[in-house]
């Protein structure tokens, strides 16, 4: 009689579940909520063996593997911590952080709380030696240190984020290691026996994690793929795409899907089309660009002109969830290294049927606009169409015809473009759009796939005429997206953070300088100190504080508007080829104008994926032109360059050099006999007794002593001469440069 009342008590236990019908909506046999389960542990007080919680929640012999995995589940999230004896415990009971591990070189590292608003808690050598970088952890501060920064214990690991990772193999007193190329992995990767797959010493290799580490063990590995020898041409890009996880090989279903794309533009494709074959569109790119995504032409309409921007069509050839797409979102952009291109679609559509070649006819969609004599777009549409190119242009052969003329039959278009070009010039110079003077560079590289010179791009009017069109089709993207109220993906860039606008005032008012708005400033008033201080010797440096105190720009399906650009609303419609988020935006324009919506599934989770992708690409093109840089200052150790300081830290400055446009760190141990203090309000890092200072934008003449491949790094130490020069840019010094601002 006892036990059947208990077993009453347990199915009431049970059925008291406050998300019991949540859960058969989703289960035909329901197991207890994750909430139930944590309100039962709480309310009991102490852990829980697992038996008695199952006990408790009459969880029948059939349900137990299930009921075992959804327990394993809320470890991983961190609801719950299994402990050494195996008890369950509430996570929140013992107070444990969730926290992602960020590893650094010199062994220690951070746990960044998931918890918006937590600082972040140091984590000794020790303790890093459980984990490798990127692992989710629960972890319990223990105190703090010396400098005042909470210091923590892992507790528990919830996930390994290394299965996989790309480093080189060495053999050391007859055992093979691996020394990972990320070298915030730390810990070197012992390789079990004969799992060296054929490796030499020193080559670079994939290794498939066997046993992670712990705090008594070291990473256990094998070799599963020899990428080759270090220096060989193209490595760098191999290990970058393998180091950040970039999806790089087509799956076999993308490319059978590619392959059967038609190659031609069908009859049936044009119904419901738009006849654009006759107006002569052109393409205007670089001279290296291979896909065409956007054509344009303008003429003039009364006092005003007509806008049409026309861009390839990729929506119609990729379709919601078949393979192209699967991978294309995977990809979520095409990644750009020099010399080569990983493209988020394949060739066949990439450089094929969805770029707009010249002299056949493509897909596209259309955003054809009314243009006022102010700038102003006084009306667009939206339309799909068939076009054919007249011609592919490049920015050199537009801006040499606009400036010196041609007998080109389309110069009278071009210049009509370019007259439309300075009205949207005018019209964003009234907004407030912040612009700033920066000087891009390229590589030019020998037969070797190395450097030969790094030389600047002069950016001409004829790709700013391009930048301004696409502007106005993404801001008429955004409108009409907006006003048929269908969800999408926007571009927003918010302004600075208080902090952040606090430093850079703070730095202002140094060099006499203020930034307008107050608590909150404009895209505008930025506009207008970067007017102020265009031309000043400083001005590199005042617009690197500019550009430092804003946020990065991100996709999300709240449009809270472009900061920058100083637009209320914003979209990427432009290029479809090489950014997903451009696809999505298409596919909402489509619906629209069909009457019906495009669903992505969750639109935020979307934002933050395609945000995501676009950082990993640029993470990963800029590791590459580091390693080159590196690569290409082997041969010029011990010769002097003069430079300007690009940035200032804790532990020393970077010194870009004049003429190579190549970055290094000056070392704050190599800045001379004195006390060094990083003084962030002034940008600076001022000696305690000589008060010598050394500045953002500060000049300085450095020998390099150092270029190492293995951490893409450049060393430079003052040559002798600079030592008078840094002292002459002492606190005097400072005082000539404010009465000159």
């Amino acid at each position: 009689m006892p036990s059947k009342q208990k077993k009453q008590k347990n199915t009431s236990l049970r059925l008291q579940d406050p998300h019991l019908e949540r859960e058969k909506l989703k289960y035909d046999n329901p197991l207890p909520s994750r909430e139930f389960v944590i309100q039962l542990l709480t309310e009991q007080g102490v852990p829980l063996w697992p038996d008695e919680l199952a006990q408790m929640l009459d969880i029948k012999k059939d349900e137990l593997r299930y009921f075992e995995r959804r327990l394993q589940a809320m470890e991983r999230s961190g609801e719950i911590i299994i402990n050494r004896k195996g008890a369950i415990c509430v996570a929140d009971k013992l107070e444990l952080i969730r926290c992602k591990v960020s590893g650094h070189r010199d062994g220690y590292g951070f746990a960044i709380p998931e918890e918006p608003g937590v600082e972040d808690i140091f984590l000794s050598e020790r303790e890093m030696h459980k984990v490798l970088h990127g692992d989710r952890v629960m972890v319990s501060i223990t105190g703090t240190d010396k400098r005042g920064r909470n210091e923590g214990r892992i507790v528990e690991v919830l996930e390994r984020a290394v299965q996989k990772l790309v480093g080189r193999i060495y053999l050391s007193r007859g055992v093979w290691l691996v020394v990972a190329e990320d070298k915030r992995i730390n810990q070197d990767i012992l390789i079990e026996p004969g799992g060296e797959g054929g490796a030499q010493h020193g080559q670079v290799v994939i290794v498939e994690l066997l046993s992670q580490p712990d705090s008594y063990r070291q990473p256990i590995g094998r070799v599963v793929e020899i990428l080759g020898n270090y220096a060989d041409p193209g490595m760098e890009i191999e290990i970058a795409l393998r180091q950040h996880d970039l999806p790089h090989v087509f799956s076999d279903a993308a490319v059978e899907q590619a392959q059967a794309t038609p190659k031609k533009v069908r009859k049936s494709d044009l119904k419901g089309r738009e006849d654009l074959r006759e107006l002569p569109l052109v393409t205007i790119d670089s001279e290296t660009a291979r896909d065409f995504d956007d054509a344009v032409f303008a003429e003039r309409v009364g006092k005003g002109y007509r806008l049409v921007v026309a861009i390839a069509d990729v929506s119609h050839y990729v379709k919601p969830g078949d393979a192209l797409d699967q991978d294309a979102l995977e990809r979520g952009t095409s990644v750009y290294f020099p010399r080569r291109v990983i493209p988020m679609l394949p060739e066949a559509l990439s450089n094929g049927i969805c770029s707009l070649n010249p002299d056949v006819e493509r897909l596209c969609m259309v955003c054809d606009m009314q243009i006022s004599a102010k700038g102003e777009v006084k009306q667009y549409r939206f339309y799909p169409a068939v076009m054919q190119s007249k011609a592919r242009l490049t920015y050199n052969i537009v801006w040499d015809w606009l400036q010196h003329g041609s007998d080109h039959p389309l110069l009278p278009k071009l210049q009509t473009l370019y007259e439309l070009f300075k009205v949207l010039l005018a019209a964003r110079e009234q907004r407030g759009a912040i612009e700033f003077d920066s000087t891009e560079t390229q590589m030019v590289f020998n037969e070797d796939g190395k450097i030969d010179k790094i030389v600047p791009v002069v950016r001409n009017d004829a790709h700013r005429l391009i930048e301004e069109c696409m502007l106005a089709a993404n801001v008429c993207s955004a409108d009409f997206l907006l006003k048929h109220e269908h969800p999408c993906l926007y571009r927003v860039h918010e302004g600075p953070t208080p902090e952040k606008l606090e430093n850079l005032q703070a730095y202002l008012k140094l060099v006499g300088l203020a930034l307008g708005g107050g608590a909150t400033p404009t895209a505008k008033d930025y506009a207008k100190l970067a007017e102020q201080i265009h031309g000043r010797p400083d001005a590199p440096v005042l617009q690197t504080m500019l550009l430092r105190s804003m946020q990065q720009a991100i996709y999300s399906p709240d449009n809270i508007g472009h900061f920058g650009l100083a637009y209320e609303a914003y979209t990427h419609f432009t290029s479809p080829i090489r950014r997903y988020p451009d696809l999505v935006v298409h596919r909402s324009i489509k619906a629209v104008l069909a009457g019906h919506h495009y669903k992505a599934g969750k639109w935020e989770q979307l934002g933050e994926h395609c945000s995501m992708t676009e950082r990993r690409a640029d993470e990963a093109s800029r590791d590459v032109e580091a390693w080159l840089k590196t690569y290409y200052m082997r041969d010029k150790i011990g010769e002097v360059f003069v430079g300007e300081i690009s940035a200032v830290t804790s532990f020393g400055v970077f010194v870009l050099l004049d003429g190579i446009y190549v970055e290094g760190l000056l070392h704050i141990s190599e800045l001379g006999k004195d006390y060094f203090h990083y003084r962030k309000d002034i940008q600076a890092i001022v000696g305690e007794k000589s008060g010598v200072r050394y500045q953002l934008g500060g000049r300085l003449a450095v020998k390099v002593v150092r270029a190492d491949l293995e951490s893409s790094r450049i060393d430079f130490v003052l040559a002798p001469e600079t030592e008078l020069q840094a002292e002459s840019e002492s606190k005097p010094a400072s005082k000539k440069k404010r009465k000159v601002s």
